[in-house]
């Protein structure tokens, strides 16, 4: 269970006068992180609940199960429930996320787990993976170094093993794109964050974060050598793949 402290409330952009920079994974953020996406992933529960279920359809005695971008850790804990014998594996580039994650794993999972620091605009190493996920985090990735992050993860997954995609997208059409992001900020006022807010973090996040098209994942994982692709759910401007190796 997440402490008081990480529990606490967003209020990152609610300061009008303070200068916006480029959004960051830095200790602030990683202090509210977990009431930040309860607040801005819509079915946010219902996504963490689906990881598992799927994980646990793939996941093989003796392997490692990744979460690639495992921020806080709250994925890497709801994967301790899998009945396999597996080695939970985080990997982030934010040390503040992996010291908030530290801290709620230790003593708290029956899996054994690791915590790396990493870079994947870098390099990435994945070994003996019969599961990986990725929840809001290829996003963040540099477009031109995205198609190589999946091919390395490929090259780690087990054969019959997977990957678990969830990422915000754009839809084709200029219509439904421009809809449905007016009814994800409408489904972020319903959480309480001020039209300011909401103004001043698509500002910061504007440089940082870069959505493809459901269809561009799609083709890019089958390119890094995933032999199936499907999306297991949608929601206007959010969509979750499954890719199979």
């Amino acid at each position: 269970m997440a402490s008081a402290e990480q529990q606490a409330r967003d209020k990152i952009f609610s300061e009008g006068a303070r200068p916006i920079g480029d959004f960051a994974f830095n200790e602030e953020t990683a202090s509210v992180f977990e009431d930040m996406l309860e607040r801005s992933v819509p079915f946010y529960r219902e996504i963490q609940r689906m990881l598992v279920e799927l994980a646990a359809d793939f996941a093989v005695d003796g392997s490692a199960v990744y979460d690639i971008g495992c921020s806080t850790g709250t994925t890497l804990s709801a994967l301790d429930v899998l009945p396999q014998e597996v080695t939970l594996v985080g990997i982030d580039n934010s040390s503040a996320m992996l010291a908030r994650a530290g801290e709620l794993l230790e003593g708290a999972v029956r899996h054994p787990y690791e915590l790396r620091l990493g870079d994947l605009n870098q390099a990435l190493r994945v070994d003996n993976a019969s599961v990986a996920v990725m929840s809001l985090t290829l996003q963040f990735v540099r477009p031109l170094q995205r198609e190589r992050v999946l091919r390395e993860i490929c090259e780690g997954v087990n054969p019959n093993g997977c990957l678990l995609l969830i990422e915000k997208v754009v839809a084709d059409d200029s219509t439904l794109n421009r809809l449905y992001i007016q009814h994800y900020y409408e489904f972020k006022q319903r959480n309480g964050y001020s039209e300011m807010e909401i103004a001043r973090k698509r500002e910061a996040l504007e440089n940082v974060l870069i959505p493809y098209r459901p269809e561009e994942n799609d083709a890019m994982l089958r390119r890094a050598g995933f032999r199936g692709v499907d999306m297991f759910f949608k929601w206007y401007n959010f969509c979750g793949l499954i890719a199979l190796k």
